[in-house]
């Protein structure tokens, strides 16, 4: 049983292909979607293996309870013997000989801020009522407190560098009007804090936050997520005679560079003999996960570059 929740925040550091193996549109490669809104998300699943990668690797050392431990190797005096199979479970040749469970699991990465072009400001996050209202659910569970008044749709920052005309935001062709207003401000500020604050190389992308944030209707941020997602026409060169390939030519989805997601991390104690507390266990996992880690398809490509805030 799980004894903690943490929200685990996701940015897109470059496009994301979490591919869902379906092409039943004119999209040949599409991103994975939920079945019952079609935005955008990662599967658990997905997440779960990326990360275990990014652990696998990760031959950094960190400090434990006052001692030095490599994330991906056990503690050789075995006082602090957390490994990444007691973490996310074993493989399929040691559970043959040491069947267990891990001991951190993941809900579905959701999709939070979409990021779309806009006439003004470069960019906006956008989002929706719906999407703010699931977010809120999720942050009660992981027991986050400080969470202030959700805006309502329509609204933006007061501050926002995104009005083109009067109280109009023009993203892509479509024109929508808006109200500057402070709970917007509100909570465009304590997202940016959450997300950027922590570093300070990333001052930029908090004060962007903070004023281009844009809630939009349900129906028209439905509308963004399956219009402006990036499509990618691919092909493959045959070497031979310097043109495509027979049969090469497909079409690939993205979802877009600067999206941020979330995901609830949740923690138990070790499934084993005298197994460390579910404290120790979200301690060891947040103190091990890289702070860039890749998930998805076309790595060579550079795609898929996560940035993780906890």
């Amino acid at each position: 049983m799980f004894k903690i929740a943490r929200p685990l925040f996701l940015i897109c550091e470059t496009p994301l292909h979490a591919g869902s193996g379906d092409a039943l549109g004119v999209v040949d490669l599409p991103i994975q979607r939920e079945r019952h809104t079609g935005f955008p998300k990662i599967e658990a699943s997905s997440l779960k293996g990326a990360l275990r990668e990014s652990f696998e690797e990760n031959d950094k050392e960190i400090e434990i309870n006052n001692q030095k431990i490599k994330v991906n190797e056990l503690d050789p005096k075995g006082k602090f013997p957390i490994h990444v199979s007691n973490l996310f479970g074993p493989e399929e040749e040691e559970a043959r000989e040491n069947p267990h469970s891990g001991a951190i699991g993941f809900t579905d990465g959701r999709l939070l801020l979409f990021p779309v072009k806009s006439a003004k400001g470069i960019f906006a996050y956008t989002t929706c009522p719906q999407v703010l209202e699931k977010f809120l659910k999720e942050m009660e569970l992981a027991q986050v407190k400080d969470i202030p008044k959700l805006p309502g749709q329509n609204t933006v920052p007061e501050k926002t560098g995104l009005l083109a005309s009067g109280n109009n935001v023009i993203l892509e062709e479509y024109t929508f009007p808006v109200t500057p207003e402070k709970i917007c401000t509100d909570f465009a500020i304590w997202l940016a804090k959450k997300l950027f604050s922590n570093s300070p190389e990333l001052s930029y992308w908090q004060k962007k936050l903070s004023t281009d944030l844009i809630v939009l209707s349900d129906d028209d941020f439905k509308d963004m997520v399956n219009l402006f997602t990036e499509v990618i026409t691919r092909t493959q060169i045959n070497n031979e005679t310097g043109t495509v390939k027979d049969g090469a030519l497909f079409t690939e989805e993205f979802l877009p560079q600067e999206s941020i997601l979330y995901s609830l991390v949740m923690a138990s104690p070790e499934f084993k003999k005298d197994g460390k507390p579910a404290e120790d266990v979200m301690g060891f996992f947040e103190k091990g996960l890289s702070p860039v880690f890749q998930l998805g398809g076309n790595a060579t490509l550079g795609k898929g570059l996560l940035r993780k805030v906890f």
